[in-house]
């Protein structure tokens, strides 16, 4: 299974962004998806994480109330809806698949996408 990340680019403080992570290859059945960020200088972190089914979601404190993930299962695709972005959420974002629950954090993931560019101005 590879993983591709999309829908960053450039938006000013308040706006949404939406991301998608599509999966293609073998089948994607039973892996959870997480989205990390890292910034500039900074660890990568995690902002949310969904199970397979979709039934349970997990979202960092950091972005509770703004971003929301979920996941279209018949196109392999999961989704992170930013809103209210401020400027430090500015990162590169990425998804990642483990075959298991969900999991907020990044070694329990096996599968990693290539990442895509939010930048928030003020």
């Amino acid at each position: 299974v590879q993983l591709q990340a999309s829908g960053g680019g450039l938006v000013q403080a308040g706006g949404s962004l939406r991301l998608s992570c599509a999966a293609s290859g073998r089948t994607f059945i039973n892996y959870a998806t997480g989205w990390f960020r890292q910034a500039p200088g900074e660890e990568r972190e995690f902002v949310a994480a969904i199970s397979w089914s979709g039934g349970s979601t997990y979202v960092a404190d950091s972005v509770k109330d703004r971003f929301i993930i979920s996941r279209h299962n018949a196109k392999n695709t999961v989704y992170l809806q930013m809103n209210s972005l401020k400027p430090e959420d500015t990162a590169v974002y990425y998804c990642a698949g483990r075959n298991g629950p969900g999991s907020s954090v990044d070694r329990d993931y096996t599968l990693w996408g290539q990442g895509t560019l939010v930048t928030v101005s003020s």
